[in-house]
């Protein structure tokens, strides 16, 4: 998309606009610029907007990583589990419970406590207890 603009000095030139990053990038050709170097510029603007939202992407998926990792190791130590047994009882439950993992994840990373939604399949699945039994003392 190319709009007509006039620039400071009087002189008719292009704007060009990038496709999905055209909101963000927007870039001011003098008149007489090549349509060779137009065509190349849209198109470095188009990449510059391809990147930027897979960077975005890899950046959600690391930090949803980072949190699921995380609550794997809770779920570790408070069930005596291996990291894969783990992993496996938190996707259970959240898939049981129609949750996002990173979601399921977060609660479990940010609570002393084991939430309902985990503690019912971590018995379940394993055998175990969510919290021991607290102790008698005579």
């Amino acid at each position: 998309m190319s709009t007509s603009v006039r620039s400071r000095d009087g002189q008719n030139g292009r704007r060009l606009v990038g496709g999905p990053a055209g909101s963000l990038i927007q870039i001011a050709l003098p008149k007489g610029t090549p349509l060779e170097a137009e065509v190349a510029i849209r198109r470095l603007i188009e990449l510059v907007g391809t990147l930027a939202r897979r960077a975005a992407q890899l950046q959600e998926a690391l930090d949803s990583r980072v949190v699921i990792e995380q609550a794997k190791g809770v779920l570790v130590e408070r069930f005596d589990l291996c990291p894969d047994e783990a992993f496996n009882v938190l996707r259970r439950a959240a898939r049981s419970h129609r949750m996002q993992l990173r979601e399921l994840a977060a609660i479990v990373v940010e609570s002393r406590e084991t939430p309902p939604e985990l503690a019912g399949e971590a018995g379940r699945r394993v055998g175990l207890r969510s919290a021991p039994a607290p102790r008698v003392v005579r």
